[in-house]
C-alpha cells in the first residue's frame, strides 16, 4: 500500500461508483446469499491487481465477477446463468387488477426461460447491466462484432418466443391456379 493515500482514494471511488451495479449484476447470477461474497472477491482482485485496472474499470470488474462466479461453481452458472427473479412492486398508483399487464409479464418470463445461457447473457448485458456492445464484448472476452451478431440473433429468438403465432408449420398460400405454360405443351 502506498504512504501517500493517492492509490486507497482512488480505489474507494472505484468501489463506490461501480458496487452497486456489480452488485445488481451478480445477484441476477447466483442465489442471494452468494452475492455479496463474489463481490467481495471481485474487489479483492481489483484491489490486488490495481496498478493493472484499465480506465475503463467496470467491464473489468464485471468480467472478474463472470470469472469468480464460474470459478466457484462451474456447470452452475451454465444452468441458473441469469435467471432472472421477476418481482411485481405495487406502488401508490400502481393498477391492482392488471390483468393484460400480468399475462405479457407472464410471457415474457416464460420466454426468456425458452432462450438459451447464452442469449439471456447477451441480452442482460445490454438491458440490465446497461453495458455498450463493446464493453459486454469485453466482458464475454469476445470481439465487438461477435458480439453485436450474439445479441442480434438474442433479440430475434426472444421476439420469435413472444410472437403470438402458432407454433405450427406456416399455412399455405391459397394461390388462384393459373394456366401454365409449359414446356410440354404444343
Amino acid at each position: 500500500m502506498s504512504v501517500g493515500g493517492a492509490p486507497e482514494e482512488r480505489f474507494r471511488a472505484l468501489h463506490r461508483d461501480t458496487y452497486p451495479d456489480l452488485l445488481r449484476f451478480v445477484e441476477r447470477r447466483v442465489p442471494p446469499g452468494e452475492a455479496e461474497d463474489v463481490v467481495s472477491a471481485v474487489f479483492l482482485t481489483a484491489w490486488r491487481r490495481f496498478g493493472s485496472v484499465p480506465d475503463d474499470a467496470r467491464p473489468w470488474l464485471f468480467a472478474v465477477a463472470r470469472n469468480t462466479m464460474a470459478n466457484r461453481q462451474r456447470g452452475w452458472l451454465r444452468r441458473r446463468a441469469l435467471d432472472i427473479r421477476l418481482a411485481v412492486l405495487e406502488g401508490p398508483g400502481a393498477a391492482g387488477d392488471d390483468a393484460a399487464g400480468a399475462a405479457a409479464r407472464i410471457d415474457l418470463v416464460r420466454a426468456w426461460r425458452a432462450l438459451s445461457a447464452a442469449d439471456r447473457e447477451a441480452l442482460a448485458l445490454v438491458a440490465f447491466d446497461g453495458l455498450s456492445a463493446e464493453q459486454a464484448a469485453t466482458v464475454l472476452g469476445i470481439r465487438r462484432t461477435a458480439f453485436a451478431m450474439r445479441l442480434a440473433r438474442a433479440r430475434e429468438r426472444l421476439r420469435a418466443a413472444l410472437d403470438p403465432a402458432p407454433a405450427g408449420p406456416a399455412p399455405a398460400r391459397v394461390q388462384p391456379i393459373k394456366e401454365q405454360q409449359s414446356w410440354t405443351r404444343a
